[in-house]
């Protein structure tokens, strides 16, 4: 099964560990929502989007991209890293538009020392670790 996976990463590099380990010896391509603005997805079987999760969202360049590139009626996933809470619903708003159908959601923790978390040193210290990498491949194993 052929798969992209649209992600974006920053600050402490979490969702690009999460994603680089989900693609390791598997048949995915990873595609950066900054750098690709634009991207035919519409060899791909399944497509995924990654993200931290930025007040409760998914970061705004990967819910344009799936605005914007997204075929209708694909089957889609979701991959996250997070400090305090997951939030999907603004990703899942723009693949819905698209008649997606998700197939599933992944989430962990992710070192955080955003904002007031900078004070105490961050939180989720060590996220994503090798049990949650794990989790992440075997989750989408499962997708396939």
């Amino acid at each position: 099964m052929k798969t992209a996976i649209i992600y974006y990463s920053a600050h402490h590099g979490n969702t690009r560990k999460l994603v680089e380990a989900v693609a390791q010896g598997r048949d995915v391509t990873l595609i950066d929502a900054l750098t690709a603005k634009s991207t035919d997805l519409s060899g791909y079987d399944l497509i995924g989007f990654a993200s931290g999760i930025y007040f409760g969202k998914f970061h705004q360049s990967v819910v344009e991209f799936a605005k914007n590139n997204l075929p209708q009626g694909k089957k889609v996933f979701f991959l996250s890293t997070y400090g305090g809470s997951n939030g999907t619903r603004a990703i899942e708003e723009a693949v819905k538009v698209k008649d997606a159908r998700i197939v599933g959601s992944f989430g962990c923790k992710g070192y955080d020392t955003f904002g007031p978390f900078r004070l105490v040193g961050g939180i989720a210290k060590g996220h994503p670790d090798e049990a949650d990498l794990k989790n992440a491949r075997d989750f989408f194993d499962g997708l396939r």
